[in-house]
Parts: structure tokens; C-alpha cells; sequence
């Protein structure tokens, strides 16, 4: 699959950040063959969280799915550079997992999720369809409401 992931961003008014650092002791990602399984990503957009605190009391469903977005964009950002930019060597999502910091008795985690799910099917289209788990926990890192991690076959 040959596409300009940039210029497609661009057309729909977003970019990928740079790659964001880890807030703990992990790596970014790891390559494994031709498997990139990238590590949890909190919606961080110029160093601020977009989302705090537990859905749906401390943000909407709404904002949720917008700070899920971010979480891809920033999954993206780590993809792009082990790749050196080059997205013809994408393949395709296999798995996204979402975690939702969430209150006792939400249940909708999975619309959350949509959020990342449905940015990747516009993105990439059927190789951007994924098998996927969207979970409900009580906390976190850094009070964020979201986090997503992805795995994303690539070429050599």
C-alpha cells in the first residue's frame, strides 16, 4: 500500500506530532519481524494531556473519542520514525487496545474506542480495520482519561 499519510492528515486538518517520549521505563516500540507493537500512548498533544479524570464524569464520551484520536495520532508519530517516513512499507493495523479511565458502572468504553478505531479506518481504509479490545479501568498514567496502544504490520 503506497499512500502519503501526511498529505492525507493534512487534508483532514491534522498532523502527526513528534514522537513522544516515554513517561516511564519502556521504549516507545518494538519491531518484532514485521510486527511494530507500539506502547500505550496517553492523549498528549504539546506536552498537555487532552483528557483527565474518569468518563463520563470528568469528560464526555465526545471528548474522549477526540482525545482516542490523539492517542492514534501520537501511535502514528512513533510508527513514521521507525519506518523513516516511509509509509509504503505500511501494511496494515492488526490489534488497537484502548483503555478508558472510566466510573463504576460505565459501560460504553467501546464507543470511546471508536474514536481511534474510526480514525484509523478513514486513514488507511480496510488495511486500517482491526481486531480490537476496549477496557474499563479505574486509573491512568498521569490522571489521563484514555489510553491506546496498536500493533501495525509493516515491510522490510
Amino acid at each position: 500500500m503506497v499512500m502519503d499519510l501526511h498529505g492525507k492528515l493534512a487534508s483532514m486538518g491534522l498532523e502527526l506530532p513528534a514522537a513522544p517520549k516515554p513517561v516511564a521505563a519502556y521504549v516507545p516500540a518494538v519491531r518484532h519481524d514485521n510486527v511494530i507493537y507500539i506502547s500505550g500512548q496517553l492523549p498528549l498533544l504539546a506536552g498537555k494531556l487532552l483528557a483527565t479524570g474518569p468518563v463520563p464524569s470528568a469528560v464526555t464520551v465526545e471528548q474522549a473519542q477526540v482525545a482516542a484520536r490523539q492517542c492514534v495520532l501520537n501511535a502514528l508519530a512513533i510508527v513514521d520514525q521507525m519506518i523513516d517516513g516511509d509509509w509504503s512499507r505500511f501494511g496494515q493495523v492488526i490489534r488497537l487496545g484502548a483503555f478508558v479511565c472510566c466510573e463504576t458502572g460505565f459501560t460504553a468504553q467501546h464507543l470511546v474506542a471508536n474514536g481511534a478505531s474510526e480514525l484509523l479506518g478513514e486513514l488507511f481504509g480496510k488495511a486500517g480495520h482491526h481486531a480490537r479490545a476496549a477496557v474499563g479501568v479505574i486509573a491512568l498514567p498521569l490522571g489521563a482519561s484514555i489510553e491506546v496502544e496498536l500493533a501495525v504490520a509493516v515491510t522490510t
